[in-house]
């Protein structure tokens, strides 16, 4: 069971913070997806352009935290947590969390791809948004609603996908293999209005100060290129 499902309503958020503090300080310590890298560029580029618009589908775990990451990248104009690989009926945290859904908790990122490459947008994923040689968990995060997972929408992005993770096993980026799927997007299902834009709401909140935060270092550290101060928010628009 994911320690984070222990409290998950904003009105706990205070109490959490006091008495899990401990319990964070020492799964931080344990964490497998602690290190972060400069991976290569994708060697197969996207075509120019048409649109003005495109979205990318990710899974890497919490979705805090893959929301919070990418609402700091330069060329995304939107972040939207919430469910993809289930029925729309499942797609609801509770039944989610049960990891019988066939869900996984992923982010929609909108982007402008004449800002940032869908290549882009998956060397960060693979750099420090999370651990790909992980198989159905992430960090404190244990179940198949925690896989790394792509979810592609046209076969564009499938072949950059297998391309590029076919490039990084080539040149043994990882020391273990990697383990994401590249799936078809049949669906994305936004989270409760309570997720949307979790971390930017609760940057004191324990799981997101040490699994979380750091992400958005190393994306400052390693990657500035693709790094914006201000984070963009669902705000309003929160489903």
């Amino acid at each position: 069971m994911s320690v984070r499902r222990q409290i998950n309503r904003s009105n706990l958020l205070r109490l959490a913070a006091a008495l899990l503090l401990p319990l964070f300080a020492v799964v931080a310590l344990a964490r497998a997806d602690d290190s972060p890298r400069v991976l290569p560029e994708p060697a197969m580029a996207a075509p120019a352009p048409a649109a003005t618009v495109e979205t990318a589908v990710l899974s890497g775990g919490c979705f805090w935290g893959m929301q919070g990451l990418y609402q700091h990248v330069k060329g995304v104009t939107k972040v939207l947590a919430g469910y993809s690989g289930g029925e729309q009926s499942t797609a609801n945290y509770e039944e989610v969390s049960s990891g019988s859904t066939g869900h996984a908790e992923s982010v929609q990122i909108t982007f402008d791809p004449s800002v940032i490459s869908y290549g882009e947008i998956l060397r960060i994923y693979f750099s420090v948004a999370h651990d790909p040689t992980e198989l159905n968990r992430q960090g404190p995060d244990d179940g198949t609603q925690y896989r790394s997972n792509v979810w592609y929408a046209d076969p564009e992005q499938q072949k950059i996908a297998l391309a590029y993770i076919a490039q990084l096993d080539e040149a043994k980026a990882f020391d273990a293999p990697i383990v994401t799927r590249v799936d078809p997007l049949k669906g994305f299902y936004p989270a409760e209005a309570y997720h949307q834009d979790f971390l930017v709401n609760h940057p004191d909140y324990p799981y997101i100060v040490f699994n979380d935060l750091p992400k958005i270092d190393n994306l400052k550290r390693l990657l500035p290129e693709d790094y914006r101060e201000n984070a963009i928010t669902v705000g309003a628009a929160n489903p």
